[in-house]
């Protein structure tokens, strides 16, 4: 996926292994990509702050409006096999450029939505089009930052989606509370338009280039990184960690916990006590760097399923399953970057077609997420979190092989 050699092409010009290029400056771009990872990423989110009070005025169940999440995953995740191979092929700003536009009217029309079925329906389509960001971002930073800053563009960007999750939830709850859910969309497709002016002031546009066999051999790659059994155990394990995350996240929003169930203030501070833990595994990067991927993968994936077994025992101890959270929340955080890089090393020549499929894993893990809640919502919030846990040493048992290869390298 990414390839720390690779010779960017860019406005400035072409780069050669004898004439490095002139990379952007890697500051505003993080900003800038991370913000938008946030707004971006944080459309699966919003909805599972927003089930009760959409289910009320589309006329259906909390449960049943959890598949405006699922239908935006599932799409998002579709967008990403093409939004990779094309980033690759007509360069980053421009797909970006072409996916906010498009995500915006898209934004929109989900806001009048006069029923579940319409709701579903056009969150698909804002799932697609919003999926047109994060590999062309991942993209972006690969060509245009230069290879020492990568690490750290890789997790402020990767720590901004997952902080999405929780940031877009505060933020969807507060704005319905007083303007209602569909203010949420209208704010949503505002920020997205706006948006457009830094990102063709921040961003350089990547020249297009001739691939040879053009977009038919970008897409060609994915087939065959899916015949390598190491990687495909990596992208499933993304989607253990994935579903997890939003499992846990539709927990709190529609099963519980006992202890503050039907209070929005309390589960609004649930909600935020994450976010200390997505600010500090950013700043801890350069730290985590000193292991390998795999092994940081695994140690992220143990702790995280602690962290969620442990929080399955304290339902009724607020400040204690806070504690759970944010140690559950910065394992994904650190988990996520880890298993990228892992993906990285193992797929340095088809960048855009691992990219693609990395974040198609997130994401249908991410649209499992609710589902797997919704379908155990009868057991109550503690057995929810053991089989999210459970789900957890999947994932730490599909990461294993990466890290035995590695060992043996």
């Amino acid at each position: 996926m990414f390839h720390p050699t690779a010779s960017p092409r860019h406005a400035a010009g072409t780069s050669t292994p004898d004439q490095p290029p002139s990379w952007a400056p890697a500051a505003p771009t993080i900003a800038l990509l991370t913000a938008l990872g946030v707004l971006m990423v944080g459309q699966m989110y919003t909805v599972l702050a927003l089930l009760h009070p959409m289910a009320t005025s589309l006329g259906t169940t909390p449960g049943q409006a959890t598949w405006t999440a699922t239908a935006f995953g599932f799409a998002y995740a579709a967008g990403f096999l093409l939004a990779g191979p094309l980033s690759d092929r007509y360069g980053a700003r421009a797909v970006i450029t072409a996916g906010l536009v498009a995500a915006t009217a898209a934004t929109v029309a989900v806001s009048v939505a006069p029923n579940l079925t319409w709701a579903v329906a056009l969150r698909t389509v804002q799932g697609l089009t919003a999926a047109a960001f994060a590999p062309s971002a991942l993209s972006y930073v690969v060509h245009h930052i230069a290879p020492q800053r990568r690490g750290t563009a890789l997790t402020c960007i990767t720590s901004g989606m997952l902080a999405a999750a929780v940031i877009m939830q505060i933020g969807a709850q507060a704005v319905a509370a007083g303007l209602g859910w569909r203010a949420v969309f209208w704010l949503s497709a505002a920020l997205m338009a706006l948006s457009l002016i830094p990102v063709r002031r921040v961003l350089r546009p990547t020249l297009r280039h001739d691939t040879g066999g053009g977009l038919r051999q970008a897409f060609a790659a994915m087939p065959r990184l899916l015949r390598r059994p190491r990687l495909v155990a990596l992208y499933l394990s993304t989607v253990a960690l994935m579903s997890a995350f939003v499992a846990v996240y539709t927990a709190v929003a529609i099963a519980g916990p006992p202890s503050i169930a039907g209070n929005s203030s309390a589960i609004l501070a649930l909600r935020a006590s994450a976010l200390p833990a997505l600010v500090a595994i950013p700043l801890l990067s350069v730290v985590f760097q000193r292991l390998a991927a795999p092994l940081r993968a695994v140690l992220a994936f143990a702790l995280a399923a602690v962290a969620v077994a442990a929080g399955s025992l304290l339902g009724g101890h607020t400040v204690a399953l806070a504690i759970a959270l944010l140690l559950f929340v910065a394992a994904v955080a650190a988990a996520a970057p880890a298993v990228v890089e892992t993906i990285n090393a193992s797929a340095p020549h088809a960048r855009g077609a691992a990219v693609a499929l990395y974040g198609c894993s997130m994401f249908i893990g991410a649209s499992l997420g609710p589902q797997l809640t919704g379908a155990l919502t009868g057991l109550g919030f503690g057995n929810i979190l053991r089989v999210v846990a459970a789900a957890l040493l999947l994932g730490i048992v599909l990461a294993l092989p990466a890290l035995r290869h590695q060992r043996n390298t």
